[in-house]
């Protein structure tokens, strides 16, 4: 076993597809500090930069001073405080659904919908491109996945004539997709799932905060009441940690049953329930900031692609540079670091073969560098790389 292990291992290298993690004091600033140089923050889900926000640390804090630093168990044995109802309550009205209820991550979210809702008699149809943990929820819960083609509606709806016959059928979609910045066919979607009897859940990761005043894509385009589950995280451009689920009272009550990773899970710490708290009271004042953000990062893709760079599908605040060959994508990165930029390079299996990519996060609080970002991608263009 050991042997095959580091046989892998050595094939990753050679590949370069190893993974190893950086070694910084701190990755969610509007700085990054690496090896004693610092570095544009580029690569951060934290969207509009509300962890540095003295407001929302402010209540974290207070959560410490009432509550203590851990729930010391379950949410249904003791692990339960005033503030996770209030999170809730918040979250209902925020996604106009009757009821919330929050887990420990995005991830842990996305096992609990997928394997409270579908089972072996259910059909599951998955966008190609959506993240790891539909796919994993998917396949914990025993359905059957049917993945469509990226976007393509007409191939989903030949998918779903096919299993017409089926009476437990699912649509599950990402409304942004991490890796390529780009929003799903929501309107297709939901006249689909109508017409052919399925249930609709869309994982609003990467939208929260920043789309339609910032309760997420499908409030953007008017379909949120069209949209039977919600799912989402806080831990991007909420900038605390932790997901949700917004959806009709018998959905969220039958989950808390039997939500096996929300039952046997210790509940977040007060600090991380009170920061989420003043994440959604800071939009709650500010609700346009991330309109903000939206105008930016379209104003900066437009700059990319007139430099010759392929953005892919992009129209939100992630920007893909594709460049395809995966030690490129590394020449990139490491190019655009002496520039003074910490940009990602996502390679393989996290985005299909043969698309490497620079991922750029664009943030709230680094607009007031665009010129430099625009300046060192002249550059990364002009070196041929």
């Amino acid at each position: 076993m050991k042997d095959k292990i580091l046989r892998n291992l050595e094939k990753l290298k050679e590949e370069n597809l190893y993974r190893e993690m950086p070694e910084m004091a701190e990755g969610a600033g509007k700085y990054i500090k690496l090896n004693d140089k610092e570095y544009l923050n580029l690569s951060s889900n934290n969207y509009l930069g509300l962890s540095e926000l003295e407001s929302v640390r402010e209540e974290a804090k207070k959560a410490v001073d009432d509550f203590g630093t851990t729930s010391g168990a379950s949410r249904i044995v003791t692990g339960n405080f005033s503030i996770y109802d209030q999170l809730e309550s918040r979250m209902a009205n925020y996604k106009n659904k009757q009821k919330s209820l929050v887990f420990n991550s995005g991830y842990a979210a996305n096992l609990a919908v997928y394997s409270t809702l579908a089972s072996r008699d259910t059909l599951v149809f998955s966008d190609k491109l959506n993240n790891a943990s539909i796919i994993d929820g998917i396949k914990l819960s025993g359905a059957k996945q049917i993945r469509y083609k990226h976007n393509d509606t007409a191939d989903l709806e030949a998918l779903l004539e096919k299993h017409s016959n089926c009476t437990e059928k699912i649509i599950a979609t990402d409304s942004i997709f991490s890796m390529d910045g780009d929003t799903c066919f929501l309107y297709k979607i939901t006249a689909l799932a109508e017409k052919y009897g399925a249930l609709t859940i869309i994982d609003e990761a990467h939208a929260t905060g920043v789309l339609g005043r910032g309760r997420g894509f499908a409030h953007e385009i008017g379909l949120a009441d069209k949209v039977d589950v919600h799912m989402g995280t806080f831990s991007k451009a909420l900038g605390s940690f932790g997901g949700y689920v917004a959806a009709d009272e018998y959905i969220i009550d039958w989950m808390r049953n039997k939500a096996r990773s929300f039952i046997f899970s210790t509940s977040l710490p007060p600090a991380v329930i009170g920061a989420t708290i003043g994440s959604l009271k800071h939009l709650a004042k500010y609700p346009e900031i991330g309109g903000r953000l939206l105008d930016a990062a379209e104003d900066l893709r437009f700059y990319l692609q007139g430099l010759g760079f392929d953005t892919g599908g992009s129209s939100t605040q992630i920007i893909p540079i594709i460049l395809g060959d995966n030690k490129r994508a590394l020449m990139a990165k490491e190019f655009l670091m002496a520039k003074g930029l910490y940009v990602a390079a996502i390679r393989p299996p996290t985005v299909p073969v043969n698309s490497a990519r620079l991922r750029l996060s664009l943030r709230l609080d680094i607009l007031g560098e665009m010129d430099k970002i625009k300046s060192a991608f002249k550059a990364l263009k002009e070196a041929g790389i």
